[in-house]
């Protein structure tokens, strides 16, 4: 495993970093929870010691689970990444979305990064991930009702009393990167990434390498569409969100998979999976630091950490990319 550090701070994290949203099983229809536990673990054998999670991912359920999975593992040698300002509970901010919970119960997901609510759930995800402290914090998403300098300030009291080590963001442009920077020592901007979302690269990515600010890419197989195994014709389950998604148009699933058959003969070549190529391609990018992949089981998990045993020449990753380029989704 290789390891990179996170913009100008001391924490260094694992390149694949273990991405906690489908193991809360909140949009993802559903979850076995004893297989995502041993996932992480397994995940941690092999070198992954970072794992990004967050309370919304499950209501709470996404970090029940990791801090299951790592109450045994010497804290100091794990770094968890989580979030705040996506309240399920709390009727504040800008509605988000409708969703339901794992249950199927009608809940209202609300984007509110107030300082008071910060500090609540703050100890609120302490406590589901039974640690003292949070090594990255970050916001979940824009919260255009609250100043950001107000939100950074709540971090930053964070900071001081020991229970979060660096401030991070999530889905911000270069403009809300810039003004949250100014307002705190800002480390990192997760985002967006992969293959065919390739839009960060125009402001976002110049802007965070400009300014020593890592970038950490999530969903950098798309969920699933760059894994090679879905073909045009493929059925969702009744709560999954992906079924929704231009993405997953069988048209686009005709489009994506004639791509990924020009890359596998590099794939075939060095005895690697399709899924694996994907993700060595997407940190050797200029400015993305990780890559946050998820995996429902121990099997996935293990896959996904060998990616990074892949070596690419950049004739190769080049090669790669041309072909890309040729790739044209329909909206």
């Amino acid at each position: 495993m290789e390891y990179r550090k996170i913009g100008n701070s001391d924490l260094e994290v694992s390149v694949v970093t273990f991405g906690a949203w489908a193991a809360g099983g909140w949009m993802w229809g559903g979850t076995e929870r004893s297989e995502a536990v041993k996932a992480i673990q397994e995940s941690y054998n092999v070198g992954v010691t970072s794992i990004d999670t967050a309370p919304v991912y499950g209501q709470g359920l996404s970090e029940e689970i990791v801090g299951e999975a790592i109450k045994d593992l010497p804290r100091d040698k794990v770094q968890i990444l989580t979030k705040y300002g996506m309240r399920w509970d709390l009727e504040k901010g800008k509605l988000a979305m409708h969703s339901k919970d794992n249950s199927g119960k009608a809940i209202d997901i609300y984007r509110y990064a107030g300082k008071d609510s910060i500090i609540q759930e703050c100890e609120n995800s302490l406590k589901r991930l039974g640690t003292d402290y949070i090594d990255l914090y970050q916001i979940h998403w824009p919260d255009i009702t609250t100043p950001i300098a107000e939100t950074m300030e709540a971090i930053s009291q964070l900071i001081q009393s020991g229970k979060v080590r660096y401030a991070g963001v999530c889905n911000y442009n270069a403009d809300q990167v810039r003004e949250a920077a100014g307002a705190i020592e800002l480390v990192s901007n997760q985002v967006p990434y992969s293959m065919v979302k390739r839009d960060i690269e125009k402001e976002t990515v110049p802007y965070c390498m400009a300014h020593d600010i890592a970038i950490l890419a999530y969903s950098p197989l798309e969920r699933g569409l760059l894994t090679g195994k879905m073909k045009p014709g493929y059925k969702f389950t009744a709560d999954d969100h992906r079924a929704s998604l231009y993405f997953y148009k069988d048209e686009n699933l005709k489009r994506v998979d004639a791509f990924l058959d020009k890359i596998k003969p590099m794939a075939d070549e060095k005895h690697v999976s399709i899924s694996q190529l994907v993700l060595r391609w997407t940190v050797e990018q200029p400015g993305i630091t990780i890559a946050l992949v998820g995996a429902r089981n121990a099997e996935q998990a293990l896959q996904n950490a060998a990616s990074m045993d892949i070596t690419l020449t950049s004739d190769e990753i080049n090669s790669i990319t041309d072909q890309l380029n040729k790739l044209e989704l329909v909206p």
